[in-house]
């Protein structure tokens, strides 16, 4: 049997052109933030790190909904959200984390991370706080920022892959873009905090044209959630369950936390995202388990567990049915191949 679709799929590459109800939601998310560390680091290095209410305090009162992101201005770094496989990021790279996850990065991600926290050297007349750290060996250099909004963005934001690269030297921009960046970062070390908020502005620029592209990328079959945010209680309900995979959810449950009636809740999610909520949770639950079956050494027991379901045997049952295979041997295969297809 073949796969479902798709619905936590890689981010695409730049080029495509925006979904219509993406737009629609990025449309009435107002964003604000800044950039608040300028980092060097030297080969081996490896760091874990997460935005703070401190680290946004310099410019905003202390925001719900964080974005995070780094723009890597010169060399290379391995980044991972999790259990999940590192992504690569070279210069001239933007890397977005939709739900400023804790992360580790570094030249190689092996060894125990040092924290950040220990390792900044705050700001001194008004310019960047700092970060010099590691071996010696090859530089890589990044500039680190936040996005927010009081705008509310759930449904999309909580859709969003954890993590979402950007080549920003691609495209008729790319050259400007980089040329911001630095003419920006210069001031900012030279002690201009202005010049974070109108980084901030090319950062939430670079974040939509992402998530644009991302969603534009999926293949139609795929896209089935995307007409649901134009609706604000099919646009919480797809939150919900995304947020909330694991949870025992019923109809009737979902329907009255968006503030539905579970035959009105049914009606406008099958006529925008194409199944009911129930069969659409369960095809959710079956792409979260072979992302990580696929990205991870966690165990089948806690994959199940995290997929909502009661026991290892259901959620085996469940899992063949969808893929054609048991999980373990799934996984075999998938990982076969990837270690087949690798350069």
């Amino acid at each position: 049997m073949g796969e479902t679709p798709d619905l936590l799929s890689d981010p695409p590459r730049w080029g495509h052109r925006p979904m219509d109800a993406g737009l629609d939601v990025l449309r009435m998310i107002h964003f604000t933030g800044g950039i608040f560390l300028d980092a060097e680091f030297s080969a081996p290095w490896c760091v874990a790190a997460q935005v703070t209410p401190d680290d946004c305090r310099p410019f905003t009162p202390v925001p719900q909904g964080i974005l995070a992101y780094h723009y890597v201005s010169a060399g290379r770094l391995l980044l991972r959200v999790g259990e999940a496989v590192p992504v690569t990021v070279s210069a001239g790279h933007i890397v977005v984390l939709p739900r400023n996850d804790p992360h580790v990065l570094g030249s190689e991600l092996d060894g125990e991370p040092a924290s950040v926290d220990h390792l900044i050297q705050p700001m001194s007349d008004g310019g960047l706080a700092r970060i010099v750290y590691g071996g010696g060996g090859d530089t890589t250099r990044l500039q680190c920022g936040f996005l927010y909004s009081e705008t509310p963005g759930d449904a999309l934001i909580g859709i969003l892959p954890s993590v979402m690269t950007l080549d920003v030297a691609q495209g008729t921009a790319g050259r400007w873009i980089e040329s911001s960046f630095r003419f920006a970062a210069t001031e900012l070390a030279a002690g201009d905090i202005g010049s974070s908020v109108r980084l901030a502005r090319l950062a939430e620029l670079l974040f939509i044209e992402a998530v644009h592209h991302y969603l534009a990328g999926l293949p139609p079959e795929q896209r089935a959630w995307v007409g649901g945010l134009r609706n604000p209680f099919v646009s919480r309900a797809l939150a919900k369950l995304h947020d909330h995979p694991e949870r025992q959810w019923s109809s009737e449950t979902l329907a009255r936390e968006v503030g539905l009636s579970r035959s009105a809740l049914a009606e406008h999610f099958t006529a925008l995202v194409g199944v009911p909520p129930m069969r659409y949770l369960g095809r959710l639950r079956m792409q979260i388990a072979a992302r990580r079956l696929r990205e991870s050494l966690t165990s089948i027991s806690r994959i199940a567990l995290e997929a909502g379901y009661e026991s290892e045997a259901s959620f085996n049952k469940a899992f063949k049915r969808t893929f054609g295979a048991p999980p373990a041997t799934w996984r075999r295969q998938q990982q076969g191949a990837a270690q087949t297809t690798a350069p």
